[in-house]
């Protein structure tokens, strides 16, 4: 049996017995020449073998062995000679196939060859994966075949250009080129940009009532009537997108903050909704980068570093992937463990069950997340440092994705006063109860810690009602840039 690394080999042995020789190819074994000394000497005249792509016959590309590779390949074709059959078990993935393909290519095996795909390395999915091979997926294989012919002519093709045209050593790509442009329009946009300079006020409100909370915070909303201008109203250039808003500088907001204090306030109007939040869905590669970026600060290249070590031993499903599904298995296995950690009431009667909206999308594998059909806690896994944190992290949302809604009300009050000028000043104030936190007990997204983060998603107000008086403990003027 054949993987790609030698971590995954070890793993993958300890399931399999001794009826099973289980190595590595160390990633990728053949590639496009990557100078011309590498080309074959049969290939040396001809104008596009440097290129190792002959685009005059079809894209024909030109493989050769890896230098690096060459006493690896020597290796597995000696432990083929003494097998009874060959199992390719690298990643269900364009790279994967194409590895497969590539050691088939070059080994030339008199044995059955079966290809052997898996998302997680347990043992019930070794077992299964080798009990049910199946044949290589040929489009799979020419799909990656094409996206590494399109990075070799682009790079060799567009390089040489801006090294002519820009500047020596600059390099071009498929994927590269184009993120520079984004980064270079938005660079434009970020030159081109205007800073906009704006104040407003804020106002801290005493209830006099004796429940908790008895003060709250609003922002000025509006003068007679006219809304004051925040960041949103302002364009790129810097100037007011509508004549309909009260612009206030410095001066003018510290000299109404002045006429608007000591002075009797009302509750004008007080609206209430009702507040239901969905948890987010396991995750996917994309998702997963971002949210290891905020929480734990780990790149995106680092993420996935880690995240290979855990597939590799164990721990977590395949990392790559842009499927937000879980299996059967799998959704049983969180709801499970969601109610043994937080009850039953935090489980919906029926799975959810979660589709991509993602174009596209390659959703051959499930979604990230923990392996087996039983859940191990972070602290069952005896992992340690960032790939505590990370499989954490997974762990985490994996069982927030099964729970219920957190559910509670919405409130957004108005308030009014009128100053020493007679201006009427209107202040608004949102807040949010949450009665019944749900998934929230588990995973709340860009927090490290669900009990605090908790606090941060709902903001109390006080219980009023229309034509409350208020009294105003503090009037102060706030300065902001765009």
């Amino acid at each position: 049996m054949i993987v790609e690394s030698p971590a995954k080999a070890k793993t993958i042995a300890g399931y399999l017995g001794r009826g099973y020789i289980v190595e590595s190819s160390i990633g990728h074994i053949r590639d496009l020449p990557g100078s011309a000394s590498e080309v074959p000497a049969k290939h040396k005249g001809e104008p596009w073998a440097k290129l190792g792509v002959n685009v005059e016959h079809g894209f024909e590309p030109l493989y050769v062995v890896n230098a690096d590779k060459r006493s690896q390949v020597a290796k597995l074709k000696k432990l083929l000679a003494e097998a009874d059959e060959l199992f390719l078990a690298t990643d269900e993935d364009r790279e994967g196939e194409a590895i497969a393909w590539h050691l088939q290519e070059v080994l030339k095996p008199k044995v059955p060859v079966h290809r052997m795909v898996f998302n997680e390395i347990t043992k019930d999915a070794i077992q299964q994966a080798a009990a049910n091979p199946r044949q290589l997926n040929m489009p799979l294989v020419n799909a990656q075949e094409t996206r590494r012919i399109l990075d070799r002519l682009y790079g060799y093709e567009v390089s040489p250009v801006l090294w002519k045209k820009v500047m020596p050593k600059l390099s071009a790509g498929r994927v590269q080129s184009v993120a520079t442009r984004l980064v270079v329009e938005r660079e434009r946009e970020r030159i081109a940009f205007v800073p906009a300079h704006y104040w407003d006020i804020a106002a801290q409100f005493d209830t006099g009532k004796p429940e908790e909370p008895k003060a709250f915070k609003a922002g000025l909303v509006s003068v007679d009537g006219k809304r004051v201008a925040q960041g949103r109203d302002f364009a790129s250039d810097g100037r007011l997108k509508t004549k309909d808003t009260l612009h206030l500088d410095e001066e003018a907001a510290r000299a109404l903050a002045d006429r608007l204090r000591d002075r009797p306030y009302e509750v004008k109007s007080v609206e209430r909704k009702p507040y239901t939040r969905k948890p987010y869905p396991p995750f996917r590669t994309t998702t997963l980068q971002q949210e290891a970026s905020r929480k734990l600060g780990y790149s995106a290249k680092y993420t996935m570093s880690v995240a290979q070590k855990l597939y590799e031993n164990g721990f977590i499903t395949y990392m790559r992937t842009d499927s937000i599904q879980l299996s059967e298995t799998a959704i049983t296995a969180a709801r499970r463990q969601a109610a043994t950690l937080f009850g039953g009431e935090y489980v919906p009667d029926k799975p959810r069950v979660y589709a991509s909206k993602v174009k596209n999308a390659q959703e051959a594998h499930e979604a990230i997340r923990p392996a087996g059909d039983s859940f191990r806690t972070p602290a069952e896994t005896r992992l340690s440092g960032d790939q505590f944190r990370l499989y954490e992290l997974i762990w985490k949302r994996t069982i927030a994705s099964q729970m219920k809604d957190a559910v509670g009300q919405s409130v957004s009050i108005r308030v009014t006063g009128v100053s020493t000028r007679n201006e009427t000043a209107e202040f608004g104030a949102t807040g949010k109860t949450i009665t019944f936190y749900g998934f929230l007990k588990a995973y709340v997204e860009s927090a490290d810690d669900p009990a605090t983060d908790r606090d941060d998603q709902e903001r109390r107000l006080p219980n009023l009602d229309e034509g409350d008086p208020l009294s105003a403990l503090a009037i102060d003027a706030e300065g902001h840039s765009t």
